[in-house]
């Protein structure tokens, strides 16, 4: 069996949802798509397609390995051109992944003109504030907030992002103007608990080493940055979160960030993906189309 023509059969029929939409494609007699098929699932030991009278749909077992055969077939035409001496047009699906509210903001505007400058390379953004295994989830890059844990991922730096606290200008009249943290004891809080799950916040005084954990008395507890924003801006509480999050209400006069010098030190931003080996063509333009915009948007914070 030659396993590269089944992985590219079984792609062309999961993503044509038919045998014989695939046959007609590629120009295969459709008993011939439907053995070779046959013959890969025998060979894993497993059920790839779930096949109807209506339509054909990969299973969970064949999603997986779907998704490593689109890899490796990618993988092997490029190294063909690389060995033939051809010019290599950066083609093929890139899937990048990025925070919720960080993708939205910054990497989509980053990834729709990239999507004009390579018309030969699709993307699939997984916006998602859990941070998903690369290869596992098999995810070609991701955009990482926070210090990196020792790993064989491949890292470029692409800026930092400060965790403020603001509140607004309502709120601060009514109350006054906290000057240390100790003065959010007398404040009204909203907490967004992906930051502080435990309802205290971290704090650095000037000058000195180490953090300070402060207890706060939240009014409103939130799970988005963006429910924690909106509650700020109505004069709810004041509430800590990462500049980005606020940047729009900071510049519109609705929040004004607080304690500034206090702040703990501001966190990393990397584009992240798995090392070893050359790296396909798609992933390195994108690399090199996206780090100095990505540095650009965050440096106009």
């Amino acid at each position: 069996m030659d396993r590269l023509e089944a992985m590219a059969i079984l792609l062309r029929v999961a993503d044509r949802g038919s045998f014989s939409a695939a046959s007609r494609e590629l120009g295969v007699p459709l008993p011939t798509v439907s053995r070779k098929v046959n013959e890969l699932e025998r060979h894993l030991g497993t059920r790839l397609l779930v096949r109807t009278t209506r339509k054909v749909a990969l299973t969970d077992a064949g999603a997986t390995y779907a998704a490593s055969a689109r890899r490796i077939l990618e993988e092997v035409d490029e190294t063909e051109r690389v060995a033939a001496g051809e010019f290599q047009v950066p083609r093929g699906e890139l899937i990048l992944t990025a925070p919720v509210f960080f993708g939205r903001l910054h990497i989509l505007p980053i990834v729709t003109d990239f999507l004009a400058a390579f018309p030969e390379i699709d993307v699939r953004l997984v916006l998602s504030d859990r941070n998903l295994h690369l290869i596992a989830d098999h995810v070609d890059m991701a955009v990482r907030i926070g210090t990196l844990p020792d790993s064989r991922l491949m890292a470029t730096r692409v800026g930092t992002m400060r965790t403020v606290v603001c509140a607004s200008p309502g709120l601060i009249a009514g109350h006054g103007l906290p000057r240390v943290p100790a003065d959010l004891a007398h404040l009204a809080c909203v907490n967004f608990e992906f930051l502080a799950p435990a309802a205290t916040w971290s704090f650095r005084a000037p000058g000195a080493k180490g953090t300070l954990e402060v207890p706060i008395r939240p009014r409103l507890t939130v799970s988005t940055a963006e429910a924690a924003v909106w509650a700020a801006a109505r004069g709810v509480g004041a509430t800590r979160v990462l500049h980005y999050q606020c940047a729009d209400e900071v510049r519109a006069g609705t929040l004004k960030i607080v304690l500034a010098d206090h702040e703990v030190a501001p966190l990393p931003i990397h584009l992240v993906h798995a090392g070893g080996g050359a790296l396909p063509s798609k992933m390195r333009v994108f690399l090199d189309f996206a780090v100095r915009r990505l540095r650009d948007r965050l440096a106009a914070l």
